[in-house]
């Protein structure tokens, strides 16, 4: 066997042992970083070597990039925390504790004191998956800076000593020399002063020198005092594992107002996508015309996204609240809203010329359920609630009349650049045997006027973003597999899209399902991967442009009476 073949026989391995560990670890109900289980996620990460967590088998230097990432998804205080809870939905919403949202993730998280942080996890087993792998890699840097923060005799170094007294001067507001503090914090993360200067600015708000500390302190107090950090599960969370407890409300709450409204009969169209581009496509042109002129929806978006943003966005919104969409926040611990557009509420002289549709025959005016992005399986839970019948009593039973589901997100891309397309043909579940493959209604053709590269072929619906490497990657791409990309939702999607139209029969066995996909990252590139930061304002082209062929499907699609 050669070496490639061997160090992705590992890789893969090392996965399947970091998923029976973590299911292990919900069911026993909590562990520590310290002990057998801990010690064996992090050995099992350290030989599968992520993209994503960059240096963490260097014994020396702390990973910075892979910590900013993980900062990013984790509530802020955590790092000072020894004990973290992770739990169901449970009315902490309603106690006096300030919530506390990462910038990247959403999760409701709750500091109940100094040394305990509470995490909500509703989102399903993707979601507690994730936040153990961020968790696991957070504890072993840690063990990093434990490590230079002592010397021999377990007596602290000075470039410690003086990195508490900025920690000090920085949380009482007082003015300290940075470049002296550089030159200290370098040193406790084994990183070059060059290094440390450009971590700290792309911290921000986020500041390196205490989130340093603080990891640096739990560790050493759990070396030099036992005072252990520990990780824990609820029980109502090990409860709930596993049953459609968030997403059978959320769907309730969705079919409650199709059928109040009448609008369960009439073709109705789902989309998985953001909740920005939708709405700005339809409404975006008619809400600021009289202040504003776009030449294409590409120039509405980049202003809208980032040039005086949050005027123009209010506006929009509030035109569409008043032309047709109705907004449902979500109150169920799924985190997803919903907008639902009645189209036949649309003027259509508002509408570019492109997503004109017949509207003569009201009952075939087409209803957008635009739902926002799932996270892993929880897209499975949702999605196939969402397609079971309405049941208001036990003597009512109302099945929506679903025309066509659209899956827009974004993936990481196995065959080309951030900002490229990719149109799946099937989705590969890795780490089982379960394959999807599909009709996509998208193909590349759809693409090519708009000189945008789009790459069709299987695509690896992966188990976490966090846990892919290079090895693993390349065999999906170069073996006879020929997968273009990976991401966390395609095979739950169309696991509940397969289900409900060729086993319970509840939506028609010819749906039309579309899936195309952003490359926002090329995990096979150093600098290239999700830690190297957002795609940002490249983003903005191909999220239009799949958005406008999505509607355009949709406005084209004839109404089929099975």
């Amino acid at each position: 066997m050669d070496f490639n073949k061997l160090r992705t026989r590992t890789s893969r391995t090392a996965i399947e042992h970091l998923y029976i560990i973590m299911r292990q670890l919900i069911i026993s109900g909590n562990y520590q970083p310290s002990d057998l289980f801990g010690q064996s996620l992090i050995q099992n990460l350290k030989i599968l070597k992520p993209e994503i967590y960059g240096s963490i088998n260097d014994k020396e230097r702390v990973e910075l990039n892979g910590l900013h990432y993980v900062v990013e998804r984790l509530p802020a205080g955590l790092e000072e925390c020894r004990h973290v809870t992770l739990i169901a939905k449970e009315g902490y919403e309603k106690s006096g504790f300030k919530k506390i949202e990462p910038p990247k993730r959403r999760r409701s998280c709750y500091r109940i004191d100094d040394d305990v942080m509470y995490i909500e996890m509703t989102r399903g087993r993707s979601d507690i998956y994730d936040i153990l792998t961020h968790l696991t890699f957070m504890y072993h840097e840690a063990d990093k800076i434990k490590h230079h923060a002592l010397d021999t005799n377990g007596n602290f170094k000075n470039d410690w000593l003086k990195l508490e007294q900025i920690v000090q001067l920085e949380s009482e507001g007082k003015d300290f020399d940075q470049q002296k503090a550089i030159a200290y914090l370098s040193n406790v993360l084994g990183r070059t002063f060059e290094e440390t200067l450009e971590a700290s600015n792309k911290f921000g708000e986020y500041s390196l020198f205490k989130i340093a500390y603080h990891l640096g302190k739990t560790s050493i107090e759990e070396a030099l005092h036992k005072k252990l950090r520990t990780i824990r599960f609820s029980a109502k969370l090990r409860n709930n594992i596993g049953h459609h407890i968030y997403g059978e409300l959320w769907a309730f709450n969705i079919h409650k107002y199709l059928h109040e409204q009448n609008l369960m009969t009439r073709p109705i169209h789902i989309i998985s996508a953001n909740m920005h581009s939708v709405m700005n496509s339809l409404f975006g042109l008619a809400a600021l015309k009289s202040d504003y002129t776009f030449d294409s929806l590409e120039e509405l978006a980049e202003a809208s996204s980032y040039s005086h943003n949050g005027k123009l966005r209010y506006a929009i919104r509030q035109y569409a609240l008043e032309n047709g969409m109705h907004e449902i926040e979500d109150n169920t611990g799924t985190n997803l809203t919903v907008q639902i557009i009645d189209l036949a509420n649309i003027k259509q002289e508002y509408l570019p010329p492109f997503f004109q549709f017949d509207n003569t025959k009201v009952e075939q005016i087409p209803v957008l359920v635009v739902m926002d992005y799932a996270f892993g399986e929880q897209a499975y839970e949702c999605m196939e609630e969402l397609l079971k019948p309405y049941e208001p009593s036990e003597e009512e039973m109302y099945q929506p009349n679903v025309a066509s589901i659209s899956i827009m997100g974004k993936a990481g891309i196995l065959c080309g650049e951030k900002g490229d397309i990719m149109i799946p043909t099937a989705h590969i579940f890795e780490g089982t045997a379960d394959n999807y493959p599909l009709d996509n209604d998208f193909t590349t053709e759809d693409f090519k006027p708009y000189n945008i590269p789009a790459f069709e072929g299987p695509m690896i619906t992966v188990l976490g973003t966090s846990l892919q490497n290079i090895d693993v990657l390349k065999y999906f791409e170069s073996s006879s597999w020929n997968a273009v990309g990976l991401e966390m939702e395609g095979a739950h999607y169309q696991k509940a899209i397969q289900s409900a139209s060729k086993i319970r029969k509840s939506i028609s066995e010819n749906i039309k399902v579309r899936y195309a996909y952003y490359a926002s990252d090329n995990p096979l590139e150093t600098g290239k991967t999700l830690a190297s930061g957002s795609l940002g304002p490249e983003g903005v082209k191909p999220t239009y442009l799949i958005t406008k062929l999505i509607l355009e499907k949709i406005m084209q699609q004839p109404v089929v009476n099975d």
